[in-house]
């Protein structure tokens, strides 16, 4: 058996957390700049993901904090359909990206790091994006400004959408 590390992530997995993120950013669209939103629509909402897998790692998020899809009513889930497609869209035209994982977990178990509000991860993913430093290295090399990434797609997703 192989055995994947991502010790970039501690942090994350360390945190004591106090309530849920996702509704302080719904809640707080003040601080729309300070938490890395991309994008508010009518009920979701797309935001950067704080501890990323991949420069570009985004999420699309419904404002209702519910744990199971079962639980979305059809406008809602069709919303949160069609921005992934907007954004796989904007990810693949203007950014170049050769793949997108998108993937979403369901419960803790399923590897949830935020169970109790339901989410969608878009990780842009482009040829030999990963090498082998990660693997002997226990470090992790990113070749784009996180913080650059953040502002060019989100000026491409008000151009686009």
């Amino acid at each position: 058996m192989e055995n994947m590390y991502a010790p970039w992530r501690d942090e994350y997995i360390k945190k004591e957390r106090k309530g849920c993120p996702f509704c302080f950013i719904v809640n707080n669209s003040d601080k729309d700049e300070e938490t890395q939103v991309l994008f508010r629509s009518k009920n979701c909402f797309l935001v950067m993901n704080k501890y990323p897998y991949n420069p570009g790692h985004f999420m699309v998020i419904p404002n209702l904090h519910v744990d199971n899809i079962e639980s979305l009513n059809s406008e809602v889930w069709l919303e949160m359909s069609d921005l992934v497609q907007k954004s796989v869209r904007v990810l693949k035209e203007t950014f170049g990206v050769k793949g997108v994982n998108i993937g979403m977990n369901l419960g803790e178990c399923s590897g949830a790091g935020i169970a109790e509000h339901v989410h969608y991860h878009l990780v842009p993913r482009w040829q030999r994006d990963t090498n082998f430093i990660t693997s002997i290295g226990n470090t992790r090399v990113f070749s784009t400004d996180f913080e650059e990434m953040y502002k060019k797609i989100k000026l491409c997703i008000q151009e686009n959408f």
